[in-house]
């Protein structure tokens, strides 16, 4: 069922966040992917696909089609999860690319081509060269969440992917604070947490505490 709660984009990274779409906000889990409606709603809250796109899509599409691409998108996550874990921590190397093997046939189906528009007003030059998507298919959905992945092993230093250090968060975000000191998700979420524990443990080590 699509989910109410707000999906998670705290991650510094698109493709993180793409992970980050199954979480424990605050008790249960909750899976945006969970079903067509949710990976629609996730796409909409990414800004990936444009909502006419997302609206013919479902017109389109045959009973159940929109689940099983659900069903394909959790695939796609759970595999990029266990690149993440096993390589974060330290920069890709090129004998990492076999791993991506994967992600590479998904990118093969891309049909986007080139088209030239308007730049912003007032911008110069007048023109300019944007990517543009060919939507065949309800699959052609899944193509700018592989770009995200690709964008982030090809562009991201994997020395500062993390998990967050929350004892219970499975939120993984990309390091991009100077110095690199970045502990948690967010401060709001694990980061508070973290502070409150802290400072009922000194309390309770003082005399009396």
């Amino acid at each position: 069922m699509t989910q109410a709660v707000p999906a998670f984009f705290l991650a510094d990274s698109l493709a993180l966040d793409f992970l980050n779409s199954v979480a424990t906000p605050v008790d249960a889990p909750v899976d945006w992917l969970g079903d067509g409606e949710g990976l629609l709603g996730w796409l909409r809250q990414a800004q990936l696909v444009p909502e006419e796109v997302l609206l013919a899509t479902r017109e389109r599409a045959i009973p159940g089609e929109i689940d099983r691409l659900a069903g394909q998108a959790r695939a796609l996550r759970e595999w990029f999860r266990g690149f993440v874990r096993d390589h974060m921590g330290r920069p890709l190397r090129e004998a990492d690319l076999a791993e991506l093997a994967p992600l590479n046939e998904l990118l093969k189906r891309d049909e986007s081509f080139g088209r030239i528009v308007a730049a912003p007003a007032g911008q110069s030059p007048a023109f300019a060269l944007a990517r543009m998507h060919r939507w065949s298919s309800p699959e052609a959905l899944l193509l700018p969440i592989a770009e995200a992945i690709a964008r982030v092993v090809c562009d991201e230093d994997f020395s500062y992917v993390k998990a967050c250090e929350g004892p219970t968060c499975t939120l993984f975000f990309a390091d991009h604070t100077r110095g690199h000191a970045r502990r948690w998700c967010s401060m709001a979420l694990c980061g508070n947490r973290a502070k409150q524990a802290a400072h009922r443990h000194r309390r309770k080590a003082q005399p009396g505490g």
